[in-house]
Protein backbone atom coordinates (compact mmCIF):
# COMPACT_ATOMS: atom_id res chain seq x y z
CA UNK A 1 0.00 0.00 0.00
CA UNK A 2 0.97 3.33 -0.70
CA UNK A 3 1.84 5.60 2.05
CA UNK A 4 2.73 8.71 0.52
CA UNK A 5 -0.12 10.75 1.31
CA UNK A 6 1.65 14.39 0.04
CA UNK A 7 -1.04 15.97 -2.09
CA UNK A 8 -3.75 14.00 -1.33
CA UNK A 9 -6.99 15.49 -2.15
CA UNK A 10 -10.42 14.97 -0.86
CA UNK A 11 -11.07 12.50 -4.18
CA UNK A 12 -8.51 10.59 -2.89
CA UNK A 13 -8.94 10.64 0.59
CA UNK A 14 -12.83 9.53 -0.59
CA UNK A 15 -11.34 6.92 -2.56
CA UNK A 16 -8.76 5.11 -0.70
CA UNK A 17 -11.70 5.36 2.26
CA UNK A 18 -14.22 3.67 0.05
CA UNK A 19 -11.55 0.50 0.29
CA UNK A 20 -11.81 0.63 4.32
CA UNK A 21 -15.25 0.94 4.33
CA UNK A 22 -15.99 -2.42 2.02
CA UNK A 23 -14.33 -3.87 4.58
CA UNK A 24 -16.92 -2.91 7.46
CA UNK A 25 -18.91 -6.67 7.78
CA UNK A 26 -22.20 -5.57 8.77
CA UNK A 27 -25.46 -4.22 6.16
CA UNK A 28 -25.72 -1.15 4.33
CA UNK A 29 -28.45 0.31 7.02
CA UNK A 30 -26.13 -0.51 10.08
CA UNK A 31 -23.19 1.54 8.41
CA UNK A 32 -25.47 4.55 8.65
CA UNK A 33 -25.56 3.70 12.63
CA UNK A 34 -21.60 2.84 12.62
CA UNK A 35 -20.50 5.87 11.04
CA UNK A 36 -22.75 8.48 12.74
CA UNK A 37 -21.97 7.39 16.02
CA UNK A 38 -18.51 7.06 15.00
CA UNK A 39 -18.31 10.52 14.39
CA UNK A 40 -19.95 12.02 17.40
CA UNK A 41 -17.86 9.73 19.35
CA UNK A 42 -15.06 11.28 17.98
CA UNK A 43 -16.21 14.59 18.34
CA UNK A 44 -16.55 13.83 21.60
CA UNK A 45 -13.35 12.71 22.27
CA UNK A 46 -11.89 16.53 20.08
CA UNK A 47 -14.04 18.71 22.40
CA UNK A 48 -12.76 16.71 25.51
CA UNK A 49 -8.75 17.51 24.54
CA UNK A 50 -10.50 20.84 24.27
CA UNK A 51 -11.44 20.98 27.50
CA UNK A 52 -8.56 19.73 28.84
CA UNK A 53 -6.64 22.42 26.83
CA UNK A 54 -9.76 25.07 28.54
CA UNK A 55 -8.84 23.60 32.36
CA UNK A 56 -5.32 22.90 32.53
CA UNK A 57 -4.02 25.01 29.68
CA UNK A 58 -2.66 22.26 27.87
CA UNK A 59 -3.04 20.36 24.65
CA UNK A 60 -1.83 17.10 23.02
CA UNK A 61 -1.65 18.58 19.53
CA UNK A 62 -0.45 15.32 18.34
CA UNK A 63 -3.47 13.69 19.93
CA UNK A 64 -5.85 16.44 18.61
CA UNK A 65 -4.64 15.72 15.06
CA UNK A 66 -5.23 12.04 15.29
CA UNK A 67 -9.28 12.82 16.56
CA UNK A 68 -9.72 15.31 14.29
CA UNK A 69 -8.61 12.48 11.55
CA UNK A 70 -10.74 10.27 12.77
CA UNK A 71 -13.82 12.65 12.33
CA UNK A 72 -13.08 13.54 9.04
CA UNK A 73 -12.36 9.67 8.17
CA UNK A 74 -16.27 9.28 9.36
CA UNK A 75 -17.48 12.40 7.95
CA UNK A 76 -16.06 11.06 4.93
CA UNK A 77 -17.57 7.83 5.02
CA UNK A 78 -21.02 9.80 5.94
CA UNK A 79 -20.46 11.28 2.87
CA UNK A 80 -19.71 8.24 1.11
CA UNK A 81 -22.82 6.23 2.27
CA UNK A 82 -24.83 9.25 0.47
CA UNK A 83 -22.87 9.01 -2.36
CA UNK A 84 -21.93 13.18 -1.85
CA UNK A 85 -18.40 14.31 -2.89
CA UNK A 86 -16.57 16.29 -0.31
CA UNK A 87 -14.93 18.66 -2.28
CA UNK A 88 -19.22 19.87 -3.45
CA UNK A 89 -19.54 20.06 0.23
CA UNK A 90 -16.84 21.89 0.79
CA UNK A 91 -17.72 23.90 -1.50
CA UNK A 92 -21.47 24.47 -0.70
CA UNK A 93 -19.81 25.37 2.91
CA UNK A 94 -17.58 28.03 1.67
CA UNK A 95 -20.48 29.91 -0.30
CA UNK A 96 -22.76 29.28 2.60
CA UNK A 97 -20.25 31.34 4.56
CA UNK A 98 -19.61 33.86 2.87
CA UNK A 99 -23.21 34.71 2.14
CA UNK A 100 -23.54 34.90 5.84
CA UNK A 101 -20.41 36.78 6.59
CA UNK A 102 -21.47 39.15 3.89
CA UNK A 103 -24.91 39.64 5.66
CA UNK A 104 -23.16 39.58 9.38
CA UNK A 105 -24.90 36.65 10.14
CA UNK A 106 -21.57 34.58 10.83
CA UNK A 107 -22.63 34.24 14.79
CA UNK A 108 -26.03 33.31 15.72
CA UNK A 109 -27.87 29.83 15.36
CA UNK A 110 -30.16 28.34 12.82
CA UNK A 111 -29.46 27.17 9.22
CA UNK A 112 -31.57 30.22 7.22
CA UNK A 113 -29.39 33.55 8.88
Amino acid sequence: MDTNMSGITFESYQERLLTIEESFDVTFSDKLYIFSLGLTGEAGEVANIIKKLIRDDEISEEALKKELGDVLAYLTLLAVYFEFDLKDIAASNITKLEQRRERGTLQGSGDDR
